[in-house]
């Protein structure tokens, strides 16, 4: 006779596997909650300095800014920029490097300074792409301590550590569930999906009960009145959605411009975008600096007191970040940008709500920018509690994602992953 199966609760290994899943879970909402709230003294530390010393940021800016980029690159090479593209590169299968040098505990200490340091400096930083970075590493290195196979190594803790950084970061578990399939993996395996999304809860409530709830717009009696307000959604779609797709297109394409002007090196393209930070966050009162957080807030708070132009110099201040090279997300500071066109478009075109207008503009600009219409109103609506306004911004969302590919056909992160995966093929050769 065939002895009977063991029950999984009475399997070692399957605890193990637990427990380090439910353990890595708390880390990383630990270091969610350390770049939200050192992001936020930073923050406060540079526009004091700032306002204090007319002149602080047209020299400290382009100089520290600089230094980090120097740092960046010889220090915690792998670490620049969101992250995102690097945590897709080492989850490929074709990636030649089982060692997951973009996961290393090294990532994890430069992801956490640098973001910091970027945000002291006056730069745009959002918060997003390196609570994911943190994510994946961190869970990475508990498989590793705990000598996992390669399989939970490659799919598994990966995902569940970037999407459990993701909903840490914007108290958001269900977004960062749909981010996991929609951006991640595309899919979720049967073996490891009750993993990733118990991972997700832990990461969680690790940050709502140290943080508290992150949620802009509390107001319970936003509408949405039936008639040509509805118009309103393929013109806030299509115009975000077009200036999402733009700005992922220089991004996708500035790189390549600026490498291929000789007398540029990384150094000189830092001190340069230092310089335009600076000169953004002098005509902006410091509103282009920091994570968005505060402006976004207003947008739905209090609008008037916002300019029009805000949007668009958040957007410069976004691209010139991206381009210094320093560790820095685009997610944040995308809510504001698409705060602000959903504002324009409202005064432009007043047939609908002020409030409608502006959650509609975020999440078609967010579509737009990444190409991902479910992750993009699940988040919007998870993060305003604006349940009623789920299928306007659901069609908004698909809108915005059609006209930002017919301006940008590769989406954002898809590109930039491409970019590691040749890099490291050609190290391989």
């Amino acid at each position: 006779m065939s002895s009977p199966l063991k029950h999984p609760l009475l399997s070692l290994s399957a605890w193990k596997t637990h427990l380090v899943f439910w353990l890595g879970a708390v880390f990383v909402g630990l270091a969610s909650v350390a770049l939200t709230v050192g992001s936020e003294y930073m923050s406060d530390l540079f526009r004091q300095l700032h306002q204090q010393y007319l002149l602080y940021s047209f020299f400290f800016t382009p100089l520290c800014l600089t230094l980090l980029a120097w740092i960046t690159i010889t220090f915690f090479q792998g670490s620049e920029r969101s992250g995102i593209p690097q945590v897709k590169a080492a989850l490929d299968p074709s990636h030649p490097n089982t060692e997951k040098p973009f996961l290393s505990p090294r990532i994890i200490i430069g992801k956490l300074v640098l973001s910091m340091g970027g945000i002291f400096s006056g730069a745009s930083v959002g918060l997003g792409g390196p609570a994911i970075h943190i994510g994946a590493a961190l869970m990475t290195y508990f498989g590793r301590f705990a000598n996992f196979g390669p399989h939970y190594l490659e799919r598994g803790l990966i995902l569940a550590g970037s999407s459990a950084g993701f909903a840490a970061i914007f108290s958001a578990p269900l977004a960062g569930i749909v981010f996991a399939i929609e951006e991640m993996g595309r899919s979720l395996e049967e073996k490891t999906s009750g993993l990733i999304l118990t991972a997700v809860i832990f990461a969680g409530a690790t940050a709502l009960v140290l943080l508290g709830q992150y949620v802009y717009f509390a107001d319970q009696s936003i509408s949405f009145p039936w008639g040509k307000a509805w118009l309103i959604i393929p013109i806030c779609g299509i115009l975000t959605g077009f200036i999402g797709g733009l700005f992922s297109l220089i991004l996708l394409k500035g790189g390549a411009f600026l490498k291929s002007i000789r007398y540029l090196s990384p150094l000189k393209i830092a001190f340069i975008c230092g310089i335009i930070i600076a000169i953004l966050n002098y005509l902006s009162h410091d509103a282009t600096s920091g994570t968005g957080y505060l402006e976004t807030k207003n947008y739905l708070l209090n609008p008037e007191i916002m300019s029009a132009e805000y949007p668009f110099m958040r957007m410069l201040a976004n691209i010139a970040t991206f381009f210094v090279g320093i560790p820095a997300g685009i997610f944040v500071p995308s809510l504001s940008v698409g705060a602000g066109l959903g504002a324009n478009i409202a005064e432009w075109i007043p047939i609908a709500p002020l409030s409608v207008v502006i959650l509609l503009g975020m999440t078609g600009y967010f579509a737009g920018m990444l190409q991902l219409p479910l992750t993009s109103f699940v988040i919007i609506m998870e993060m305003t509690n604006s349940h009623e306004l789920l299928l306007p911004m659901m069609a908004t969302a698909f809108i915005a994602n059609g006209a930002s590919k017919l301006i940008c056909p590769l989406s954002l992160y898809e590109g930039l992953t491409q970019n590691y995966l040749k890099a490291e093929t050609n190290e391989h050769k």
